[in-house]
């Protein structure tokens, strides 16, 4: 039986366009196996459901160096929970404060500073997808 890849939407939500993280990421993770969805720069909440919702993907990285990711983030756990995919593996990184991650972490986020190695987030992904699957269940 053969394992379909993984599919994640990487995002760029509001008006930040610095995109270069998230590309270099969307590489990183395409180079390893997975389907990337790169949404491109200046996406609202609702576009970035929408897309993983159409794609059904397994995962959605949001690249924040506005200082708005408290904002983005609580609005997209909150509007996936509302479509049926509060089962999406939620990634950030960007210019995160350490003072915001255990909020971040509460949402359901797994974050990656600015600075992170992309072998760990390309293995963080690999290891959660692949327990999710497993285990078809969100963690405790």
């Amino acid at each position: 039986m053969v394992t379909p890849p993984i599919r994640i939407v990487v995002a760029k939500p509001g008006l930040d366009g610095h995109d270069r993280g998230a590309k270099v990421v969307a590489k990183a993770l395409k180079e390893a196996g997975m389907e990337v969805i790169y949404t491109g720069r200046h996406q609202t909440v609702d576009a970035i459901v929408a897309a993983t919702v159409q794609e059904d993907a397994e995962a959605v990285g949001l690249s924040v160096l506005s200082g708005a990711h408290m904002d983005y983030c609580t609005r997209l756990r909150q509007r996936l929970d509302e479509e049926g995919a509060s089962d999406v593996l939620l990634l950030v990184g960007g210019t995160i404060p350490e003072a915001d991650r255990a909020g971040l972490e509460q949402l359901g986020y797994r974050v990656f500073s600015t600075g992170s190695h992309l072998g760990d987030i390309v293995e963080y992904v690999r290891t959660e997808v692949a327990r999710r699957r497993t285990t078809g269940r969100e963690p405790a």
